[in-house]
């Protein structure tokens, strides 16, 4: 498999660890979009919300729970955004299930 995350999560790239259990990767984004820009994947490879079955959703539920532990991590304490993006249309880049975790300012409401 030539997915990135993957690779990331096995240590063959490096990158700016923030939160790791199990189930869970979390790592600081290169491109960030905020003070505080954390991309949340699931170790096992998940190509987006869409794969999402009875097989996996405990996975998906992992990141979910993982989620409010890496905000605190991160000092997020007067709140954050999660995103995802699915499909070319959605925008998702890398065809492996992740979470954008948004913060460290007031973020505007409108999405551009």
């Amino acid at each position: 498999m030539d997915c990135i995350f993957c690779k990331i999560i096995k240590g063959e790239i490096p990158s700016a660890k923030v939160y790791e259990n199990e189930h869970v990767y979390a790592f600081k984004d290169i491109n960030p979009n905020a003070p505080v820009h954390v991309l949340i994947v699931p170790k096992t490879h998940i190509a987006s919300v869409d794969e999402i079955d009875c097989s996996n959703v405990c996975t998906a539920a992992e990141v979910f729970k993982a989620i409010p532990h890496i905000a605190k991590i991160c000092g997020l304490e007067n709140g954050y955004r999660v995103i995802t993006n699915v499909g070319e249309d959605g925008g998702q880049t890398v065809k492996h299930m992740h979470f954008h975790l948004l913060g460290g300012t007031k973020l505007a409401v409108k999405l551009n």
